[in-house]
């Protein structure tokens, strides 16, 4: 039986690549979706911009940026 005790890791410490080069497009949309802080999605952004370019992925960040913004504005 496994340790339950062990925790996933925290989504934040994802790195940019760890998020991006999933192996799937499903995995990357919940990767996106977990960002909770700009910091991350700029780091996303930019890891991005950088390697691949995709402009798909590029408007799923886009989206979850303004989704951030709006939760801030809530607040």
């Amino acid at each position: 039986m496994s340790d339950t005790s062990e925790q996933p890791p925290n989504s934040s410490e994802l790195s940019p690549a760890q998020r991006l080069e999933a192996p799937n497009t499903r995995l990357i949309d919940a990767s996106i979706a977990t960002i909770n802080d700009m910091e991350t999605l700029r780091a996303c952004i930019a890891y991005e911009n950088q390697h691949q370019q995709r402009v798909p992925i590029l408007r799923l960040l886009e989206k979850r940026a303004i989704e951030l913004r709006s939760q801030d504005d809530d607040d």
